[in-house]
């Protein structure tokens, strides 16, 4: 027995190393950058970093492979999806104002290990779709020159047949990718000048393209003889929602600018929204005259729509289109380069990877180290790689991403206020976050004697497990589980009653009330929502997609624990002599906020 306690406590010491949360001080370095960015700059960051990949790719792909013309209700269900997760990113970046939210909010909430992941997340979802928007943007381009550039590749290389690579090498798309990563060398001024003229090009040709595709459209594309509205049927709409959900993702960018917007608290949530309504418009519009335009079996799987004017005869037209993806693309590519480069250096100064990654060039304050590494990289990608097959991955990493951060939005909100001074005693008096609601006491009493967030924890565990019995259920549920028909309904009763009575729960705690920031509405049911209809959406891509995934996610996990943990800064703290007070989430949160107060909380001036 004697024997066997020394290694109990090293299993929970090292459980508690992969729990540890970033502390107060490490959050509240001020920002160097210039405030420089308005609201409208903000949504036209996140409208250009939406409309490239998503409309002129993923249309063509999910209407001719899985939904037919039922493209734009998997473009609405996964714009809902949107909505949930960004309304969580609106009050992530009201909060934290960071290069790297996702990656620094996880670690303030969940945990070391679990922001690791989102971060080596980031890195695949960047990297497989940067390459797969550069051979994109070399597919259009061929389109101008009756793909006499393929042809010219496919003469002198020749055709490959080997699993998981191209038929033949893409060099242009390679070259697309180097030529991106200098410019972004360049620096923010000029990335954004790009992106703000590119943007606003999109945009008209996008206008464009709806005006003249109903004026071309053929109502009877839409009819039984061509297979009908959903020919793959309820299925094939949820994969298609699975796999557009990728076009969604750049909303993210506006939080990753947040650090240069002139007022964040209010031009962060405005921009998402904004750009996350307009963009999906587009998408559904854009979706209803492309399967007008030509019958849905007859779209190309890659450029989709420049090929569908094409194919009516308008050439002219196709060269705007043209014109219109490569503006749209250049700046989604800008971005994949940008944000996993920003990402790793976060993640290289808390010490969880690579020294050489944390450098910054002062002048042009972009990290060089990690554009060009992640530059060559994706270029190396986009040279061999084929993303038809692996362009999932990229949609189930942002769903996974945007899993964790609705739950750390759950998390954050019943977490302990800290204290203030300016309320004095009256706050003392005041129930704290995490705790029962007073007015419910004598209806859920077995609940008040639980401690402050214990039973908030407990139900937020099982509303996670309840909502992916559920979704296994409603999406296996008839074929892969094999359950009988009673087998099946119980199973579908008993979670959806775990999943609602967890939310009441929750409901029942009291939460954090701020006048000074953006707070998600109907916290725990918005991010509850967001949670069951991600893991819903993932369920649905296919076997490739989790076993690709699965060995990013293991490559990871080596890194981690032969690197990350041993270098991590909260490591490093825990020695002898090198103990600093940590802090609560909010307090974080608080520090963040105001730069001011966080000095006070520096060593030195705490107890």
């Amino acid at each position: 027995m004697a024997r066997g306690l020394p290694s109990t406590e090293s299993l929970v010491h090292f459980c508690q190393k992969l729990n540890r949360l970033k502390t107060v001080e490490e959050t509240t370095r001020e920002t160097s950058l210039r405030r420089h960015l308005t609201t409208l700059d903000l949504t036209l960051l996140g409208v250009g970093n939406m409309v490239g990949f998503g409309l002129y790719v993923l249309t063509g792909t999910v209407a001719k492979d899985m939904a037919g013309p039922a493209v734009l209700v998997s473009f609405s269900v996964a714009a809902v999806a949107s909505l949930l997760a960004a309304l969580c990113y609106a009050e992530l970046g009201a909060s934290v104002r960071s290069k790297s939210s996702a990656y620094l909010f996880t670690y303030m909430s969940m945990g070391e290990l679990w922001a690791f992941l989102i971060g080596w997340n980031t890195l695949l979802r960047c990297l497989i779709g940067g390459a797969a928007v550069a051979r994109a943007w070399s597919g259009y381009l061929d389109t101008i020159f009756s793909y006499r550039i393929r042809s010219f590749t496919v003469a002198h290389v020749g055709i490959w047949q080997v699993p998981f690579l191209a038929q033949y090498p893409d060099f242009l798309a390679a070259a697309i990718t180097l030529l991106t990563s200098t410019i972004v060398l360049c620096g923010a001024r000029v990335t954004y000048w790009l992106n703000r003229t590119f943007s606003a090009i999109s945009l008209v040709v996008i206008l464009f393209i709806i005006i003249l595709g109903f004026v071309l459209a053929r109502p009877h594309n839409w009819g039984a003889e061509e297979g009908g509205f959903a020919p793959l049927g309820f299925s094939g709409i949820m994969a298609g929602a699975a796999t557009c959900f990728y076009g969604f993702v750049g909303f993210s960018d506006i939080i990753r600018s947040s650090e240069e917007a002139r007022n964040p608290k209010r031009a962060v949530p405005m921009a998402i929204v904004i750009s996350v309504g307009l963009v999906a418009g587009a998408y559904i519009l854009i979706s209803t005259v492309l399967t007008l335009m030509v019958p849905w079996h007859s779209l190309h799987r890659d450029w989709a729509l420049a090929d569908a004017f094409y194919q009516r005869g308008y050439s002219w037209a196709g060269f705007i289109v043209v014109a219109g993806f490569i503006c749209a693309t250049t700046t989604v590519l800008i971005g994949d380069l940008l944000y996993p480069s920003r990402t790793v250096c976060a993640m290289a100064a808390d010490g969880l990877f690579f020294q050489v990654f944390a450098h910054v060039y002062p002048r042009t304050q972009v990290p060089v180290v990690g554009i060009l590494v992640f530059g060559v990289l994706m270029a190396f990608l986009a040279l061999l790689l084929d993303f038809k097959a692996l362009v999932q991955v990229l949609s189930f990493g942002a769903l996974l991403a945007y899993t964790f951060m609705a739950t750390s939005i759950i998390v954050l909100r019943f977490q302990k206020a800290p204290p203030s001074s300016s309320l004095g005693t009256e706050q003392a008096s005041a129930p704290e976050p995490g705790q029962l609601r007073p007015a419910l006491r004598p209806y859920l009493g077995f609940l008040g004697g639980c401690r402050p967030g214990a039973a908030v924890a407990w139900a937020l565990r099982v509303l996670v497990a309840s909502a992916i019995t559920l979704d296994c259920v409603l999406v296996f549920g008839d074929s892969a589980l094999h359950l009988p028909l009673w087998g099946h309904t119980l199973l579908l009763l008993l979670s959806s009653v775990m999943f609602l009575l967890s939310l009441l729960v929750l409901g029942a705690h009291q939460q954090q009330r701020r006048q000074d920031t953006f707070q998600v509405p109907l916290v725990p049911l918005t991010p509850a929502l967001s949670i069951l209809l991600n893991i819903f959406l993932m369920l649905h891509l296919s076997h490739l997609t989790w076993l690709g995934f699965s060995i990013w996610l293991l490559v990871g996990l080596l890194v981690y624990f032969g690197y990350g943990i041993r270098h991590s800064k909260e490591n490093q703290r825990e020695r002898p002599g090198l103990t600093a007070p940590r802090g609560s989430l909010e307090e974080t949160v608080q520090a963040l906020q105001t730069p001011s107060q966080a000095l006070a909380q520096k060593p030195g001036h705490a107890e």
